[in-house]
């Protein structure tokens, strides 16, 4: 059987297994946007499952509970006054697992029965398929491996507005994309940070105020903030974008690394533009989504190629620093802004 790789298209072919009420025997969730993942998790235990006899018909394994004949025997169970059951193993590597097992977990993938439904979850444990396994691989190619994969702006920002809308809340496209670049863009961040906003605010309309008092932006979106501010100029706001880090307790050596890995980006971005090269050059070029890759080469644009090479040495000679004098983390990192502005200064 062909397998179904993980692609939008098994994403839709879920949804519309859902709709028809006719959903598959054999199903592989993993992806970054864990928040999609139990959205569909549930939709798929709404279906299967009901209230008075779900305690018989569902059966959810993980690492402390799973062996082969607890779950070859989970599979197997008729169900119990009810048309279904529903077989959930959260965060177990079956590739990793020994040769007489994966064997065997091969032959029950391969059979499972018309009344049951299995759902590998990968959460915790990231989804790496062995396809050198072939008898494993085959019968997992089987079922339909879905990845819930980070959203794109475009599908966020009504999701977001209609959010705060539930609430009794409006807020704007752009307030939307702040939110979004400070928290990493994921629905799960995105879940909680909304819930915090609309109880803290207590206006209609939500400000950046209201976001800024109870969201702590993820170290990626502080790191663009501080480059971002040294490419307009705001060479004051960019160490107070660091001090802030700092203030939140941030390892030195996790900015350093934020930090060098952000203006490799805009490296590469800068020989691009150099080069006559467009977005989707740097996007295939480093796997990056549309909007971050956006980001990069326009930040790029801020900086001269002679800018580029000399971050990249400042960043170099700090993390030498780290590792090796007696300084202060804090300070290396507070110097390393300050050579990065003068450098930028000369731009």
């Amino acid at each position: 059987m062909a397998k179904k790789e993980q692609d939008t298209g098994a994403l839709q072919e879920l949804k519309s297994a859902l709709r028809a009420k006719s959903v598959g025997n054999l199903y592989f969730f993993h992806g970054e946007e864990t928040f999609l993942l139990h959205h569909y998790l549930e939709q798929l235990r709404k279906l299967l499952l009901d209230d008075l006899t779900e305690s018989f018909n569902y059966h959810r394994l993980n690492a402390e509970s799973f062996d082969l004949q607890t779950f070859a025997d989970a599979v197997e169970n008729l169900p119990m006054m009810a048309e279904h059951t529903l077989v959930q193993v959260d965060d177990i590597d079956l590739f990793k697992l020994t040769e007489d097992v994966r064997n065997k977990i091969a032959e029950i993938l391969s059979d499972v029965p018309e009344y049951c439904t299995v759902v590998f979850t990968y959460v915790t444990v990231a989804w790496k398929p062995d396809k050198r396994l072939t008898k494993l691989w085959d019968a997992v190619g089987g079922g339909t491996i879905v990845e819930f994969a980070k959203q794109e702006p475009k599908d966020l920002i009504p999701w977001i507005t209609r959010h705060f809308a539930a609430k009794g809340k409006r807020i704007s496209s752009e307030l939307c994309q702040y939110l979004m670049e400070i928290t990493g863009g994921t629905m799960t961040a995105l879940s909680g940070e909304i819930d915090k906003i609309c109880a803290y605010s207590g206006a209609d309309h939500i400000h950046k105020t209201d976001i800024d008092a109870v969201t702590e932006p993820v170290l990626d979106a502080v790191i663009f903030q501080i480059t971002d501010a040294m490419g307009r100029g705001r060479y004051g706001d960019a160490l107070a974008k660091l001090q802030l880090l700092l203030k939140l307790q941030e390892e030195p050596t996790l900015i350093l690394g934020a930090i060098g890995a952000h203006f490799r980006r805009i490296s590469v971005a800068r020989i691009l533009l150099d080069n006559g090269k467009q977005v989707g050059d740097f996007m295939k070029l480093t796997g990056q989504k549309p909007y971050p890759a956006q980001k990069a080469m326009d930040a790029a644009r801020r900086f001269r190629p002679e800018f580029c090479r000399k971050a990249a040495e400042l960043v170099l000679e700090t993390d030498r620093k780290l590792k090796t004098s007696f300084d202060d983390p804090q300070r290396l990192l507070e110097l390393l802004i300050l050579e990065l502005a003068q450098e930028a200064r000369r731009d």
